[in-house]
């Protein structure tokens, strides 16, 4: 395991300046590359960028393997010649997403795009099309599950009639065909996605910046992952979950998080060599340099409710797949890039899980105080190989969570830290910097100094979370200035040394 200190910012895309209403892959994304270039930064992390199903989320996604739409920039489309530039013209917030609205716009544009781009596009682009649909495996399930949830008016794939909620051949010919110009649409707006990333990708890659991605470690019941492969999930004859994932009782609910997701039937994943997980972590290397497994104890024991309980409280644990889904995952791709979210309630077996094969944890510093010296998130506990975050898109800011905090609890904090707490934001920056961890991250929102308004998600909360986003001029040269020289004195970025 190499050990090489880094740093860098944890900010999704939606998050973004820009006009349109949401953060997209155009040109406020480069600019934030050439900020974390400017600071000395050498990550950029981001949430997973799946297309998101209701409520925003994007851990609850239609396709593990598709990417979001509503990232792909209108004004590149625009420069491309797929639609005029008059469609653009649109008042939406730019402090904050409205999804809703964001959603209408845009994929009225996308549609209009798509189908300039059918009947009058450059032969060499449409050709650069058809290569990618010819090359994605997943594409047309994708592309004909999101055709079908039109058609059927947004019902979930289970209420749907049975011949194509099934998959009988004659139904998924039929709708194929039926639906052609729907399908067509969704494939070009994966197209763009993908040419759109990836170039983004790249010039992040030119400037040192590595991108680390997120897979969540379930899918949401909803999607295309679970129509197309209910033989992998626990479900019942009508196509329905028999048991739920969520997590027991802890710091973010007393009641636990029902998450809802279909749980695996890890002996079918299993039996063709976890060929579905091989595919699935081989498409996220293929969008990112490291990626970071949400819920990485559940490859361990997950936690398993019973589909008809309304919290997450009557659950149990239930032995996943172990060591034997990651020596699969490594005789097909090689060394494994990832980062175990390890967060939750962690047991030796879980630790030695992750320690197997040399994967780095979290160590979280909201949750480092209170409980002693001998808080395994305290600064003086760290290890080399781990990841250390002031927070994370689940947290309060770091301002915010000071402020909720108890005086006696917030003079702990300033003790430890040896500081005033007139810059607490900083602090903990300037804490997970000093770490001795190989990689340091911290949300964009502790870089601002934002109070709670600015948080990204409040867990088991349904409502109005992920629509967070900051201001073109938040991103200033002294911003910039003040983050390169904490980066420089402990020995990150790409010098890794003071002169």
């Amino acid at each position: 395991m190499q050990h090489r200190r880094k740093s860098g910012v944890l900010l999704h895309p939606t998050s973004l300046p820009g006009s349109g209403g949401i953060g997209s892959f155009g040109s406020d994304a480069r600019r934030f590359i050439d900020f974390l270039h400017k600071s000395g930064q050498t990550i950029w992390q981001i949430l997973p960028l799946g297309p998101t199903a209701y409520g925003n989320s994007p851990y609850s996604c239609y396709s593990a393997f598709a990417g979001n739409p509503l990232l792909v920039s209108l004004e590149t489309i625009v420069d491309e010649g797929d639609v005029p530039g008059k469609e653009l013209k649109i008042d939406l917030p730019e402090e904050r997403v409205d999804y809703h609205a964001v959603e209408r716009h845009k994929y009225h544009v996308l549609r209009k795009a798509a189908a300039s781009f059918f009947t009058a596009g450059e032969q060499c682009r449409k050709e650069d099309f058809w290569r990618f649909c010819d090359s994605t495996f997943w594409l047309h399930d994708y592309a004909l599950f999101m055709a079908l949830k039109e058609h059927f008016k947004g019902k979930s794939w289970c209420d749907w009639p049975e011949d194509i909620a099934l998959r009988k051949p004659e139904a998924l010919e039929e709708y194929s065909q039926k639906l052609g110009a729907a399908i067509g649409e969704q494939k070009y707006m994966q197209w763009q996605f993908s040419r759109q990333w990836l170039r983004l990708k790249s010039y992040a890659n030119e400037m040192g910046i590595e991108i680390i991605g997120d897979m969540p470690i379930f899918v949401a019941f909803d999607s295309v992952d679970v129509w197309a492969n209910p033989h992998l999930f626990h479900l019942n004859d009508e196509g329905r979950p028999t048991v739920v994932a969520g997590v027991p009782p802890d710091y973010f609910s007393k009641t636990g998080q029902l998450w809802g997701n279909p749980l695996y039937n890890w002996d079918k994943v299993a039996s063709d060599g976890f060929g579905w997980w091989v595919a699935r972590l081989r498409n996220d290397l293929s969008l990112y340099d490291m990626v970071r497994i949400d819920h990485f104890r559940g490859f361990e024991a997950y936690w398993e409710v019973p589909a008809r309980e309304k919290t997450a409280k009557n659950g149990r644990w239930v032995k996943g797949p172990g060591e034997s889904l990651f020596h699969a995952l490594i005789d097909q791709l090689g060394q494994l890039p990832l980062i175990a979210e390890d967060l939750g309630v962690i047991t030796p077996e879980v630790e030695a899980l992750r320690d197997r094969f040399g994967f780095p944890g979290m160590k979280i510093l909201q949750f480092a105080f209170g409980s002693g010296p001998k808080n395994p998130y305290l600064p003086h506990n760290h290890t080399r190989n781990c990841a250390v975050y002031t927070g994370t898109h689940d947290n309060d800011t770091t301002s915010g969570w000071f402020a909720s905090l108890k005086e006696k609890d917030q003079q702990n904090i300033l003790d430890y830290l040896n500081v005033s707490g007139e810059n607490i934001s900083w602090e903990l920056i300037r804490a997970a910097l000093a770490s001795v961890a190989d990689i340091a991250v911290f949300p964009l929102q502790d870089i601002l100094e934002l109070p709670s308004t600015g948080r990204m998600n409040i867990p088991g909360v349904a409502g109005g979370n992920w629509s967070w986003r900051f201001t073109a001029d938040a991103l200033n040269s002294s911003v910039a200035k003040r983050l390169k020289e904490l980066t420089k004195l402990y020995g990150r970025g790409k010098g890794n040394h003071w002169n």
